[in-house]
């Protein structure tokens, strides 16, 4: 790589995460090859447009790529020469001529439930007594510190835009009722804050981290333009299972482009490339896309991967695990698919 060629443009969307994450990757370029010049470019997708639309049809299946498809058109037209997603969103099965060039090392791939601080509330709900306004804080439940989703509000109302994190939260708790949530990560926990109807929120630790929130010891969470009086409690992966891809950044080229090929070599992380690989084999062969309703995730352990399954199609829970040599992460990923699609 060197300076005479054309800058290296970047394509990200514009929501805040996206740029945290794109940022990121861009810092990591140029301090890769400060001789070259990077550029980045902002590109609205069809799911952007539908986080900002009036639902007509709530609990309607999402198409695939609904976060990927524009940045994809933009690296075919060569308008983009990489395109960074969560590669939670990109779909197993890439369009001809592209292909993941990288994967950046994970971060936290745990969920997040967040609620409303019950002490907060208390004295909020006193404070509106003595000016005599609306009761609004008296109308909303809240929570103190809890260990694990099993202690928090009986007949709790959760939001959350992932089936599958539906699927296990019932599993869990029959008797919370899950509602669908869309909008950026402020705007959804600003729904909550707001709304008496919402007891809590399920997000994803990393993009929490990634947009600067921080989830202190005691569990409040802190940071950034948020609403105050919230609270946070990671679900280990014990009690939720991540779905697919969380938590990893990945880099989409196109398939033949060799001027990009160093580049995604410094970018690559080889552990966290080789579990998604076994999970996204896994998603391919369950014959699903983000919104399906399984979950899997691999980590390495002493040079083999490791990975567990569950899925909730036909609303039957079946779950699997196996271990093998981190070269076949593919063959790994079909064969726990296969395990799940013949269980009983």
């Amino acid at each position: 790589m060197n300076s005479s060629n054309p800058p290296i443009v970047i394509a990200t969307r514009g929501s805040a995460l996206a740029l945290a994450q794109a940022n990121a990757v861009l810092a990591q370029c140029r301090a890769a090859f400060p001789e070259v010049t990077f550029e980045t470019i902002i590109i609205k997708t069809t799911g952007d447009k539908l986080q900002t639309a009036s639902l007509a049809k709530p609990g309607a299946a999402l198409p695939k790529g609904l976060f990927t498809k524009e940045l994809e058109v933009a690296l075919l037209n060569h308008q983009a020469d990489l395109a960074v997603h969560s590669l939670k969103d990109l779909p197993v099965d890439l369009p001809a001529g592209l292909k993941l060039g990288a994967v950046g090392k994970r971060a936290d791939v745990r969920d997040v439930l967040l609620y409303r601080d019950a002490e907060f509330l208390n004295t909020a709900a006193r404070q509106e007594k003595v000016d005599r306004s609306s009761a609004s804080a008296s109308s909303k439940r809240g929570c103190g510190s809890i260990r694990s989703i099993i202690d928090f509000l009986p007949g709790a109302t959760i939001a959350t835009s992932s089936n599958r994190r539906k699927a296990q939260l019932l599993a869990m708790r029959p008797d919370f009722k899950v509602v669908e949530i869309r909008g950026n990560v402020v705007t959804r926990l600003q729904k909550l804050a707001d709304k008496p109807e919402l007891d809590g929120l399920i997000l994803a630790a990393a993009g929490l981290e990634r947009l600067n929130f921080e989830i202190t010891p005691d569990g409040q969470l802190k940071g950034g333009a948020i609403p105050a009086g919230l609270r946070a409690l990671r679900l280990e992966v014990e009690e939720m299972l991540p779905c697919v891809g969380q938590a990893a950044i990945g880099i989409e080229i196109r398939a033949h482009d060799e001027r990009i090929a160093p580049l995604c070599e410094r970018l690559n992380h080889f552990n966290t490339h080789q579990c998604v690989l076994a999970e996204r084999s896994f998603l391919r062969g369950m014959g699903g896309g983000c919104q399906t309703p399984v979950a899997a995730y691999a980590v390495i352990v002493e040079e083999k991967i490791w990975m567990r399954a569950i899925s909730f199609l036909d609303e039957t829970v079946k779950r699997a695990e196996g271990r093998r040599p981190v070269k076949e992460a593919v063959e790994l990923g079909q064969q726990l698919a296969a395990e799940l699609a013949t269980a009983t």
